[in-house]
């Protein structure tokens, strides 16, 4: 199961570890995910969905049909 957002693409970034000797080594940023049940009152159905925690202030900012609409948009789901 990959760790990457449904509805924004969001995905694991690359980055340095820095010591204090400055060497550097790769780390890896992972996404805040989670899986939640969300209800869509347009179409009067339950869709349960992986997330990022900054997806789901979005939803709450902007409202779940238009983030759908933008995720379907940008070619993150298809249905």
């Amino acid at each position: 199961m990959s760790k990457v957002c449904t509805l924004t693409g969001k995905r694991s970034m690359k980055g340095n570890h820095v010591s204090h000797s400055n060497r550097k080594t790769i780390r890896h940023f992972q996404p805040n995910l989670l899986k939640k049940r969300l209800y869509v009152p347009e179409e009067d159905v339950w869709i349960e969905v992986k997330l990022a925690a900054s997806t789901l202030r979005t939803i709450n900012k902007k409202g779940i049909s238009a983030v759908l609409k933008e995720a379907k948009d940008k070619g993150f789901i298809k249905f």
